[in-house]
């Protein structure tokens, strides 16, 4: 109750309300409103499924009983005397919201019996199997995702078939009701496939799918074209923000394999992206700052990435004894020192200092200048393919079985005969190519680089992308890359409220999935132990 109202008396429901989903039917302020005594609902039904059906439906009766209460509070103090010189956002509009424009006595009954509906519905959906609790859920998810992107899908398909098609699709920049419909049964439909393969695939684990390929070597072909085409259906906007994304993948694939095979918590790895920004620019910039030496982005990248890559041992070598806290302190005043010195007017003859280095070109290749995004794009797309190659083979080799045991105990793993200098020098060395190797592409996409694009903020964005997406987890690192990267661009149209969107889905996921949206194998079983002592399989 308190979060719903909250909410609304932020403006939050009110801003919201303006932005249809499902024209005239359902808003996202709509979605916020009832989206606490929803989620509250479920995870109750999941903590007494094992009482009697009647009493967990009880109970999210109850749970929307009770979150009504405040609202409708509310609604009786905004019509009993002037609420906003308290509360300057409970406006008549809101209360217009809150009431469905019926009235305050009408509109205060509809509200609760809504709120009990959805609250009873969500703890029956618990109710069912797990089949179909997956089936309906993923369908309601599928509406609820083109609801919140149907601008960008509107603006895509329009470019693709016309206005003609769309008009069918979309009212104004919400879903048609009809197409909502079909939108959630097509999500569902697609689950029960899924689940159907699953099983086809636990009884025949060697069967053989189209033209007598494995379901791995036909779901990599299908991945291949979609990244070789992404530019295409994206356009010009969204893939400048895949770009982003890209740049931020290959950072975290980097960090990944200090934080997350070596269990070294760097802080200050925006260094070595800004270390490989600035080698690149100096070398490439035709401007004053640039060294005019004949060195283009080819021949410019490899010296950029062993420049971090020094960067990477030079700061390996005086922590090699520190853990933990005392390790991130220490790799932050790193960080800060190379933002600090970019920044400097010492070096300002070198590099700039708050003014940058200026007109470095673009990529080319055989003399065609690399300029649109979606050129770019392939750029990036080969460095993430590179360094995806890369950590997947350190990570099943017997560097990176050392690189976990030094994570789990250097103490043990230096019993047991490693060499904690050389692995961790390692960690940090490979660590920092990637960063660099991103900082070099970084640099010519935006033509110019500034000390401000190398704040403390990078380091966190890429190591929480990490901890979000599953750490040690390569597709963890895309996960997380394209929530807390690729998320805040594609909710622009929201204004302010977009960040707040953004922490709440971050806070809802580490209380539902600590261990990450695709953990490695290793960590889910870490969290999940207790589960499986609770409900062992049948090969245990």
């Amino acid at each position: 109750g308190l979060i719903s109202w909250s909410l609304s008396a932020i403006g939050f429901i009110a801003l919201l309300n303006k932005r249809e989903m499902i024209a005239r039917v359902f808003t996202m302020g709509h979605l916020f409103l009832f989206a606490a005594p929803i989620a509250l609902s479920y995870l109750l039904a999941q903590k007494t499924i094992s009482q009697s059906r009647s009493k967990t439906l009880g109970f999210g009766a109850v749970i929307g009983v009770v979150n009504t209460l405040p609202l409708i509070l509310t609604i009786i103090l905004a019509n009993a005397f002037d609420i906003r010189r308290f509360l300057i956002n409970v406006s008549p509009e809101l209360i217009d919201i809150l009431t469905f424009h019926q009235g305050a006595m009408s509109g205060s009954l509809v509200l609760l019996l809504l709120n009990v509906a959805l609250s009873v519905a969500a703890s029956a959906l618990f109710l069912l199997s797990d089949k179909w609790r997956v089936i309906i859920g993923n369908g309601l998810v599928w509406v609820i995702l083109a609801g919140t992107f149907s601008e960008i899908l509107l603006n895509r398909l329009r470019s693709f078939f016309g206005t003609a098609f769309t008009g069918l699709i979309f009212t104004g920049k919400s879903l048609n009701p009809g197409f909502a419909v079909f939108i959630a049964v097509l999500g569902g439909a697609y689950t029960a496939f899924r689940q159907r393969r699953e099983e086809e695939k636990e009884q025949t684990p060697n069967r053989k799918t189209f033209l007598n390929l494995p379901q791995t070597v036909i779901n990599r072909i299908v991945l291949g074209l979609v990244l070789l085409f992404l530019p295409l259906l994206l356009g010009s906007y969204l893939t400048e923000v895949a770009n982003n994304v890209g740049l931020y993948i290959l950072m975290g694939l980097g960090l990944n394999i200090v934080v997350g095979f070596a269990g070294l918590l760097d802080l200050g790895y925006v260094a070595f992206f800004a270390i490989g920004a600035y080698v690149m620019g100096k070398l490439t910039s035709e401007g004053a700052l640039g060294l005019h030496a004949g060195f283009n982005f080819w021949t410019a990248l490899p010296i950029a990435v062993l420049a971090a890559v020094a960067a990477g041992i030079i700061l390996g070598i005086p922590v090699l004894r520190m853990r933990g806290d005392y390790l991130a302190i220490v790799t932050l005043g790193f960080g800060e020192i190379i933002r600090i010195l970019a920044l400097s007017d010492m070096l300002k003859p070198q590099i700039g200092g708050a003014q940058g280095i200026l007109q470095i070109p673009k990529p080319s290749i055989f003399g065609i200048e690399l300029i649109q995004p979606g050129q770019i794009y392939y750029i990036i797309l080969i460095g993430v393919l590179l360094a995806w190659f890369i950590s997947s083979r350190l990570r099943d080799s017997r560097l990176g079985r050392q690189w976990m045991a030094m994570r789990e105990d250097e103490d043990v793993a230096e019993a047991m005969g490693i060499n904690l200098v050389n692995t961790k020098l390692l960690a940090f060395a490979t660590g920092a190519a990637f960063s660099g190797l991103s900082g070099a592409i970084f640099a010519p996409k935006l033509t110019s680089i500034f000390p401000h694009s190398f704040n403390l903020i990078v380091s966190i964005n890429v190591l929480s992308l990490i901890i979000v997406g599953g750490i040690g987890s390569l597709p963890g690192v895309v996960v997380g890359s394209l929530i807390l990267v690729g998320l805040p661009e594609l909710l622009r149209e929201f204004a302010e409220h977009r960040l707040l969107m953004y922490g709440i889905l971050l806070i809802f996921m580490m209380l539902a999935r600590p261990e990450g949206f695709w953990p490695s194998e290793i960590t889910k079983r870490e969290l999940h132990a207790h589960e499986q002592q609770q409900h062992p399989t049948s090969a245990d």
